[in-house]
C-alpha cells in the first residue's frame, strides 16, 4: 500500500500540470452541467411498508386529486384592522380566490367562509387550494405562484402567508455564507500553522476543487435518483472539513521533509507513501460509517449517507492526487510569500510541538492518574445525553423571517396548535359503504370513537370515496406536531378496534412517528455495523486487534460527549437562544422561557451524527496511531513511542481540529434547526476528540497496555493482507531520538 501510494504521488508530482488541468476541467464541467441541466431534488420521505405510507396510498388512489401528500396548499389570512367578514375584506378575499382559480393545476378552492375556515376572532382565516397534475418536486414554486395570486387581499390590508404543507425535506436549504465563513476561519488557522500564504492556500484550493466536483456529482445525480434538499449542505459541511484536513496532513509532512533537505519529488513520494496511507484509511472509515446508514430503514437517511460519502471520496482522491501535483508544481515555492512575524509563528509552532512532546512525556509518566481524571471529565460531559429529547421539529422553530413560521404561528393562534399537524385517519371498511347523510353506521361509529379519544380537539366530517372502500377523517389533536403526545395519539388511533373497519393514520406527524419507530428499531444494527467495520479497517491498517477495539471504544466515548452537548443546548434549552433559534410563540409570555427553551431533535439526526462523528473521530486516531507505530518500530519502547507520536502529531491534529470546528460552527448560522443541531454536535465532538481523547485518554491507555498494543495472534497475522499503513511509511533513516523517559520500557 505504501509503495503504491508513493508511486502515485510521485507520478502526480512529475505530471503536476496535467493532473491540475484534469481536476479543474472536471470541476468546471460538473458545475456547468448542474447550471445547464439543473440540480433536481426530491421531497419524497416515504417509508415503504409503514402504516402512514399505506394511508397516503389510499388517499392518493381513493379520493382523487388534491388528497395525496403535496396535493394541497394553504394560504393563511390575517386581518389586523378588523374581521375578515367585513364587506370590503370579503370582496378582496373573493377576488384573490378568483385569481388563484385561474392558475394551472388548481382543481378546487375552499374559502375561509366555510365551516372551520375562520378563527373565533374572525381575524384569521384559511384558503385551501387543491392541486392536480403538478410536479410534486416543485411544491415551493407552486406555492409561490398561489401566494402571488393573492395580491388583492394584500392591497386590502390583509396579510396572506403560504403555510408549509409538505415535509421537512421540502425545505430549500441554500448554501453560501456559512461555507465562506468556514473557509476564512480555516485560512486563518492555516496561516498561523504554516506562516506562508502559498502553503496556506494549498489545502483551501484542494478542498474547493473537491467540493466543486462532489456537489456537481450530487447535483447531476438528482436526474437519476431522489436527492433530498439537505444533501448539498451536508456534503458541503463534511466535504469541506475533511478536504482541508487531509491536505493539511500531507502538506505538513512534505514541508518537514523539505526542511530536512529531501528533494521535492522524493519528499512527495515519501509523503504520499506515509501520510497518504493514513488519509486513505481515515477517509475509508468515514465512508464505511456513512454507508452503514443504508441499514437504517429510512430512505431519506440512507440517501443522505451515501451522497455525503461522495464528498468524502472526492476529498480523499484530491488529497492523494491533486495535492502531490500542486506540491510538485510549487517545489520550494510552497514556502513563498512568507508573512510578517512568520519567524515568530515558526517559533510558536516549534514551541507548540515541544509542548505536545512534553505533554506526551507527562501522560506517559502517570497514565493511571490521567485515565481516572479523563474518565470523570468525559463522564460528566456525556451524562446529560440521558435527557436527550427526540421528536419531529415543526415550523414553530423555523426562522422568524420565514413565511412558514409566520403561517404556523397564525394557525396556532387562531385554531390551536394541533391544526398544524392534523392526523389523516383512513379506514378500510370490510364491506363497501356509501356517502350518505346521516352517514353509514360504521362511518358514524368511527367519527364518534375518534372524538372520544383524549387529546383530540376536533374531528372533521368523514369523507367516503366513490368506490366506498375508503373513509377519510381529519383529526386535529390538542398538541403541536413536535409534542411527544401527538405521536402517542397516533399509536392510540392505530390501536383502536372499530368493528368492520381497518384503520391507518397518515399525515406529517404519523410519517415522522413511523420514521422514529423504524430508526429506533434499526439503530442497534447501524451502530454494530459501523463499529465492527471501522475496527476491521483499523485492524487491516495496523495489524493490532487491541488497538482496533480500543479505538472504537474511544470514539464511542467522544460521541457521548457530543450527545451530552446536544442535550444541554437543545433538550435542556441552555444556549438554544445563542445558536440563533427563536422561541415558539407559546413561550413569549415568560422571559425565562424565551431565553431557555427546549427544541426537539429529529429522530434520524442522532444516528446520522453517530455515523459521521464515528468516521471523523477515526481520522485523528489513524494519524496518531500511524506516528506512534512508526516510533515504536524504530525504538521498540512503547512509552517513548507514545510520547514521540503525540509530540509529532499533536500540533497538526490540533490545527486540523480547529479547522474542522471552525467549519462546523460556521454552519450553526444556517436558519434551519436541523443544520444547527449538526453544527453543534460535530463541533463539540471534534473539539473533545482532538484534545481530551487523543491528547490524554488514548496515550494513557496505550502506555498501560504496553507491548500488547501491537500484539497480533500468529494465525490472525497470517490471515490479514499486508496493507499496513505504518510498517514502512518512511524510507529515510531517522536520527536517533533523544530519550524521553530514561530507563522506561513498554
Amino acid at each position: 500500500m505504501a509503495s503504491l501510494l508513493g508511486r502515485l504521488g510521485e507520478w502526480c508530482a512529475r505530471h503536476g500540470r496535467l493532473v491540475l488541468a484534469l481536476w479543474i476541467t472536471l470541476a468546471v464541467a460538473l458545475t456547468a452541467g448542474t447550471l445547464v441541466f439543473g440540480r433536481p431534488t426530491s421531497n419524497d420521505v416515504s417509508i415503504p411498508g409503514t402504516d402512514a405510507q399505506r394511508a397516503h396510498e389510499l388517499m392518493r388512489d381513493g379520493f382523487g386529486p388534491g388528497y395525496d401528500p403535496g396535493g394541497s396548499v394553504q394560504l393563511v389570512l390575517y386581518s389586523p384592522d378588523g374581521p375578515l367578514i367585513a364587506k370590503e375584506r370579503k370582496r378582496a378575499v373573493e377576488d384573490a380566490m378568483a385569481e388563484i382559480r385561474r392558475l394551472p393545476h388548481v382543481v378546487q378552492i375552499d374559502g375561509p367562509y366555510r365551516a372551520g375556515g375562520l378563527a373565533a376572532n374572525l381575524e384569521i382565516g384559511v384558503i385551501g387550494v387543491r392541486l392536480s397534475g403538478h410536479d410534486q418536486d416543485k411544491v415551493a414554486e407552486t406555492t409561490a405562484q398561489i401566494s402571488a395570486a393573492a395580491e388583492p387581499v394584500r392591497r386590502a390590508g390583509i396579510e396572506a402567508v403560504p403555510a408549509n404543507s409538505g415535509t421537512p425535506a421540502d425545505k430549500e436549504i441554500k448554501s453560501g455564507a456559512s461555507e465562506i465563513i468556514g473557509v476564512i476561519c480555516a485560512l486563518l488557522v492555516l496561516l498561523f500553522a504554516f506562516g506562508t500564504l502559498v502553503a496556506a492556500l494549498v489545502p483551501i484550493f484542494t478542498a474547493g476543487i473537491s467540493l466543486g466536483v462532489g456537489l456537481g456529482v450530487i447535483g447531476l445525480l438528482g436526474h437519476l435518483v431522489d436527492v433530498p434538499k439537505q444533501a448539498p449542505v451536508m456534503a458541503s459541511m463534511i466535504g469541506l472539513g475533511v478536504g482541508i484536513d487531509y491536505a493539511l496532513f500531507l502538506l505538513s509532512r512534505h514541508r518537514k521533509l523539505l526542511a530536512d533537505g529531501v528533494p521535492v519529488h522524493e519528499s512527495v513520494r515519501r509523503t504520499a507513501s506515509g501520510a497518504g496511507g493514513a488519509v486513505l484509511f481515515a477517509g475509508g472509515t468515514v465512508v464505511i460509517a456513512l454507508s452503514a446508514l443504508l441499514l437504517a430503514g429510512f430512505p431519506l437517511l440512507r440517501t443522505l449517507g451515501w451522497l455525503t460519502g461522495i464528498s468524502v471520496i472526492c476529498a480523499v482522491l484530491t488529497s492523494l492526487t491533486l495535492v502531490p501535483a500542486l506540491l510538485g508544481i510549487l517545489g520550494h515555492r510552497v514556502n513563498a510569500l512568507r508573512l510578517p512575524l512568520s519567524g515568530t509563528r515558526r517559533d510558536a509552532a516549534h514551541a507548540a510541538g515541544s509542548g505536545w512532546s512534553r505533554l506526551g512525556v507527562w501522560v506517559a509518566g502517570r497514565p493511571w492518574r490521567v485515565l481516572a481524571i479523563t474518565a470523570v471529565v468525559l463522564g460528566g460531559l456525556a451524562a446529560p445525553a440521558l435527557g436527550l429529547r427526540l421528536g419531529p421539529i415543526d415550523e414553530g422553530y423555523a426562522d422568524r423571517g420565514q413565511p412558514e413560521r409566520r403561517a404556523y404561528e397564525l394557525m396556532e393562534t387562531g385554531f390551536g396548535p394541533g391544526v398544524n399537524g392534523p392526523l389523516l385517519v383512513v379506514g378500510e371498511p370490510a364491506a363497501p359503504v356509501r356517502a350518505s347523510d346521516p352517514p353509514a353506521p360504521v362511518v358514524a361509529e368511527l367519527g364518534d370513537r375518534l372524538a372520544d379519544l383524549p387529546g383530540v380537539a376536533h374531528v372533521a366530517p368523514a369523507k367516503v370515496n366513490d368506490s366506498g372502500r375508503a373513509v377519510l377523517v381529519q383529526v386535529v389533536p390538542e398538541y403541536a406536531p413536535s409534542d411527544p403526545r401527538a405521536a402517542d395519539l397516533v399509536h392510540e388511533v392505530r390501536s383502536m378496534d372499530v368493528p368492520g373497519m381497518r384503520l391507518h393514520v397518515g399525515g406529517k406527524v404519523a410519517g415522522m412517528t413511523d420514521a422514529s419507530d423504524r430508526i429506533a428499531e434499526r439503530t442497534p444494527t447501524v451502530i454494530g455495523v459501523v463499529v465492527l467495520l471501522s475496527a476491521l479497517l483499523l485492524l487491516l491498517a495496523f495489524r493490532a486487534p487491541l488497538v482496533a477495539i480500543k479505538a472504537a471504544l474511544m470514539n464511542l466515548i467522544s460521541l457521548g460527549a457530543a450527545f451530552g452537548a446536544l442535550a444541554i443546548v437543545f433538550s435542556f434549552g441552555i444556549g438554544s437562544h445563542l445558536v440563533g433559534l427563536d422561541p415558539p410563540v407559546s413561550a413569549s409570555a415568560s422571559y425565562v422561557a424565551t431565553v431557555f427553551f427546549t427544541v426537539p431533535i429529529d429522530s434520524y439526526v442522532p444516528v446520522m451524527l453517530f455515523a459521521v462523528l464515528f468516521g471523523l473521530s477515526m481520522d485523528y486516531e489513524v494519524f496518531l496511531l500511524t506516528s506512534v507505530r512508526q516510533a515504536y518500530l524504530r525504538s521498540g519502547d512503547n512509552r517513548r513511542a507514545v510520547a514521540e507520536g503525540l509530540g509529532a502529531t499533536g500540533r497538526v491534529i490540533t490545527s486540523a481540529a480547529l479547522i474542522m470546528v471552525a467549519v462546523f460552527v460556521a454552519f450553526i448560522a444556517y436558519p434551519d434547526p436541523v443544520v444547527k443541531v449538526f453544527g453543534v454536535g460535530l463541533a463539540v465532538a471534534i473539539a473533545v476528540d482532538a484534545t481530551i481523547i487523543r491528547g490524554l485518554l488514548v496515550p494513557a491507555t496505550m502506555v498501560l497496555l504496553g507491548r500488547l498494543n501491537w500484539w497480533c495472534p500468529p494465525w490472525l497475522d497470517r490471515l490479514l493482507p499486508n496493507i499496513s499503513v505504518a510498517e514502512h511509511a518512511d524510507d529515510e533513516p531517522e536520527p536517533a531520538p533523544e530519550p524521553v523517559l530514561a530507563g522506561s520500557r513498554g
